[in-house]
């Protein structure tokens, strides 16, 4: 019987301590209570609703998600870029990728990323695709600084490594954050 209960004892200590180690990873991204959150309504060119991006605040950074429709079928590049603004046709007002770290752009990229840089949207048939991303040390501040930010998806695949923008094409959808 001492023998099981030493057992026990030590099978339970081990548990408890990969709790612990459990909990020291999942820390990024864990949902803050009462964390700020901002939206962005996604439009094309013509005014046309293209679905809505979301940032949360979450522990050690932005969770940022794209809920999108109406797009057309393949792999798009998905960016927050630095300016607030969404004047059609190019949507060049929004400026480039947010990047208040100054690195460079993509996550196959030695210097990068640019905290703007999302995964690759993909689209379906149906016009719809979604994404979310935790980026670390991005803050609710920095996105809605005097300038805001707006998130911007591309006609074309990001390479996630090409600088400044992954040779991802034209931008054929936007939306300026708003705090929410």
């Amino acid at each position: 019987m001492r023998r099981i209960t030493a057992m026990t004892t030590v099978g339970l200590a081990t548990l408890a301590l990969a709790a612990c180690n459990d909990q020291a990873k999942m820390d990024t991204g864990a949902p803050v209570a009462g964390g700020a959150s901002a939206t962005a309504q996604l439009a094309t060119a013509t005014g046309a609703p293209a679905g809505r991006a979301t940032a949360t605040e979450v522990a050690g950074g932005l969770r940022f998600t794209v809920d999108a429709s109406g797009m057309p079928s393949g792999t798009h590049g998905a960016h927050v870029h630095m300016v607030g603004r969404c004047d059609p046709p190019g949507f060049e007002s929004a400026g480039g990728h947010w990047n208040p770290t100054q690195m460079k752009h993509g996550t196959m990229n030695p210097q990068g990323p640019h905290q703007g840089d999302l995964p690759n949207l993909v689209i379906g048939n149906d016009g719809r695709g979604t994404i979310g991303a935790t980026i670390p040390g991005a803050t609710m501040a920095g996105l809605l600084d005097a300038d805001g930010a707006a998130m911007v998806i591309h006609a074309g695949q990001d390479d996630l490594k090409t600088d400044p923008s992954g040779n991802s094409g034209a931008r054929i959808a936007c939306g300026v954050f708003q705090a929410g």
